[in-house]
């Protein structure tokens, strides 16, 4: 059974996917990046919803939540891998596609790995926020893409007091506002 709930962020409202009894989706209903709600989803706001809009309230207070709701995954091993080292990255702190795909390799035994690749799965990570895909910008600055859009991306890194001045905009040289 698929279920579906929504919570009003201060960064607009958000949509949640769940099992039974684990999350499966989270993302922005109004961002060029979101997910389709499921076919088969019941809106309903099973127990499990309690905790991940709990989970949300305390972020969103621009404290680090100390839990995690049970999340469920479903992506490709390589997904599934970047999408592990995502959820290493501490709160308040930003790495780049390049340093996880360094880690990846390393964690692999490889030469190398793809940033490009690392970036695809990155932008297909299903549980935005829990799973921390706006703390990964580009190597020299550049915030790149974020399925709920720049602009949230910039407010996610600034309400966990990273500092904005070293990066920019896509497309640009400007700093964000």
């Amino acid at each position: 059974m698929q279920y579906s709930s929504d919570y009003q962020s201060p960064l607009g409202k958000i949509w949640l996917f769940a099992g039974e009894d684990a999350l499966t989706g989270l993302c922005f209903a109004e961002s060029p990046g979101r997910q389709k709600i499921p076919e088969n989803a019941i809106k309903k706001d099973i127990p499990l919803f309690s905790a991940v809009k709990h989970w949300l309230d305390i972020y969103f207070q621009q404290k680090e939540p100390d839990f995690m709701p049970p999340l469920s995954l479903c992506g490709s091993p390589f997904q599934l891998s970047v999408w592990q080292l995502l959820q290493s990255i501490p709160y308040g702190q930003t790495v780049t596609y390049g340093e996880i795909a360094a880690s990846l390799a390393s964690s692999q035994g490889r030469p190398r790995m793809s940033a490009q690749a690392v970036g695809g799965a990155v932008g297909r990570n299903p549980i935005s926020i829990l799973i921390p895909c706006h703390r990964v910008v580009g190597a020299n600055g550049n915030l790149t893409g974020y399925g709920g859009g720049i602009d949230r991306k910039c407010q996610l890194l600034r309400g966990e007091g990273i500092d904005m001045a070293r990066f920019f905009l896509p497309g640009s040289n400007k700093r964000p506002g």
